[in-house]
């Protein structure tokens, strides 16, 4: 069952309004990754228009990535990040003016594997966050009856 356009656009709105940073961030590189691949898919196809709208989306989204470091508090990251995303651009330039899929793939690869890391560097935050939050929780102690059922259950 399709959803309704308008659903999916409110849908959407409201999951980007109440994102974490972090959260945005990988939501960037979801639609990065999305677009370089109907990129492709229009390359492969000749249908050079919606490669060409397709690439500059990609690109919209990692000048995005570009202007958002935070090169204050991490300059080496920063530093080693907007010469990845540089990169990833250029190629996707290459794949753009020359009709090329090799260095829209290699766009594709490089991204996701960033959207990877990035996804693994949340879930371990998210895992130390729950952690940091147990201690502090006010647990009781296990008592007679917590064991006994336990016991009965093992």
């Amino acid at each position: 069952m399709a959803m309704n356009p308008n659903a999916a656009q409110q849908y959407l709105k409201t999951r980007v309004m109440t994102a974490t940073p972090e959260q945005l961030q990988l939501m960037l590189y979801d639609g990065a990754v999305r677009f370089a691949e109907q990129a492709r898919v229009a390359l492969l196809a000749k249908d050079y228009d919606t490669s060409y709208a397709s690439i500059g989306r990609v690109q919209k989204i990692l000048s995005e990535m570009t202007c958002s470091l935070k090169r204050d508090l991490f300059p080496e990251l920063c530093d080693r990040l907007s010469a990845l995303y540089t990169y990833v651009y250029k190629k996707l330039i290459e794949a753009n003016v020359d009709h090329e899929v090799a260095p829209m793939d290699e766009a594709i690869e490089l991204l996701k594997y960033q959207r990877e890391t990035w996804s693994m560097l949340l879930e371990q935050v998210g895992k130390t966050k729950a952690g940091a939050k147990a201690t502090t929780l006010d647990m009781p102690g296990p008592n007679e009856r917590m064991e006994h059922s336990i016991r009965l259950s093992a």
